[in-house]
């Protein structure tokens, strides 16, 4: 099968060396940068160069760059993809990409899949790809099941297993966006704010694992974030809402003195992690996280 991988980045980057390392594919890559698809070349993460000659004979074609990017570049080839091919985003955020892009795909004869690899790094660029990134990690795919044969998607399935990813999540656009909201966008502005301390600058000697768990995702990529956060802002509003409300409830508790308050909060978050952790077969049990 002959792949396309449009923006050689973090994740197409590691895309590319994953199918390379994994699969029989051919890999055909491009990228803003002449001097990543040099060291792409250089590396063997891709064959050959993806041209407007050449992009009529990918079967699978994989757009790895920013929402709107990615509209406006499968919207302006989408005449030219393989008839009958599919076309995968990469994107953080699924229903503004999915809803753009189902017109031009049933006027053109191609398939697109939403799919969104749940794996990344602080560090963003082609020099940070590597093979083991998506070891282990989740894909979610959000196909519009009526324009999308079953048997595609199981393909799809096996063929993102065979790069390293662990478990498929098959959803809507729409679900992907709220849960996304929660998971992974409100972390990183918690992380952001909470980096922000006029102590921070002194936490060598006094930090452990607690404090690299809420700071690594604070070096983030600020454009790529901002676009995210505002193609699902009504989501991430809700839960940015719903956490300062909560985070009241652990400063007032403090400031009335109302210790049996503070140890019913602790309590209670405690309860709810050990649920979670016990739905998802992890089991419950107490350690001291800074250990």
């Amino acid at each position: 099968m002959n792949i396309g991988i449009v923006g050689l980045g973090l994740i197409g980057g590691s895309i590319a060396k994953s199918i390379k390392q994994n699969t029989d594919h051919k890999v055909f890559g491009t990228d803003i940068q002449e001097s990543v698809i040099c060291l792409a070349k250089l590396m063997e993460a891709i064959d050959e160069v993806l041209s407007d000659e050449l992009l009529p004979q990918c079967d699978m074609v994989i757009v790895a760059l920013y929402p709107n990017d990615t509209i406006n570049y499968i919207q302006a080839h989408a005449g030219s993809f393989k008839k009958g091919s599919v076309v995968c985003d990469c994107c953080g955020v699924k229903q503004m990409v999915c809803d753009a892009l189902q017109d031009p795909a049933a006027k053109n004869d191609f398939v697109f899949i939403g799919c969104h690899p749940m794996a990344g790094k602080e560090f963003s660029g082609f020099k940070h790809s590597c093979t083991r990134l998506f070891h282990n990690a989740s894909m979610i795919m959000t196909p519009y099941f009526s324009a999308t044969p079953l048997g595609l998607i199981e393909a799809m399935k096996k063929f993102w297993l065979s790069l390293g990813f662990s478990n498929i999540t098959l959803c809507s656009p729409a679900e992907h966006d709220q849960m996304i909201a929660y998971t992974s966008q409100l972390a990183h502005v918690v992380s952001s704010a909470y980096v922000k301390s006029s102590l921070a600058h002194k936490h060598k000697g006094f930090s452990a694992g607690s404090y690299q768990d809420m700071t690594r995702v604070a070096k983030l990529h600020e454009k790529m974030w901002t676009e995210l956060f505002f193609e699902n802002k009504e989501n991430l509003i809700g839960e940015l809402d719903g956490l300062i409300e909560r985070l009241v409830e652990y400063s007032d508790a403090l400031k009335s003195g109302n210790r049996g308050s503070v140890e019913k909060l602790l309590q209670d978050g405690r309860i709810m992690k050990e649920s979670i952790d016990y739905s998802y077969g992890m089991g419950s049990f107490h350690e001291n996280s800074d250990r």
